[in-house]
C-alpha cells in the first residue's frame, strides 16, 4: 500500500503539505501511510481513492489495475 499511496501523490505533482490542504488529512499521518507505519482507516481510503480517482483495491495494492471496483 505504501509504494501506491506514494506513487499517486507523485504523480499528481503533489507534496504531502498540499494533499492535506486538498482532503484534509494531517500530514504526519499521510507520511505514516505512505512509509507503512500506519494503515489507514476505511474513512480514509475513501477519501483517498475518491480524490485520486482509483480503486481502494488500489490503494491498499489488491491489484495493479485501478480502474477495478471503483
Amino acid at each position: 500500500m505504501k509504494n501506491n499511496l506514494k506513487k499517486l501523490r507523485n504523480q499528481a505533482g503533489l507534496t504531502q503539505i498540499s494533499l492535506q490542504m486538498k482532503t484534509g488529512i494531517e500530514q504526519a499521518l499521510l507520511s505514516k501511510f505512505e512509509n507503512g507505519e500506519r494503515i489507514p482507516p476505511t474513512e480514509t481510503l475513501i477519501v483517498l481513492a475518491d480524490f485520486y480517482g482509483v480503486s481502494m483495491d488500489y490503494i491498499v495494492g489488491r491489484t495493479d489495475n485501478p480502474e477495478i471496483n471503483k
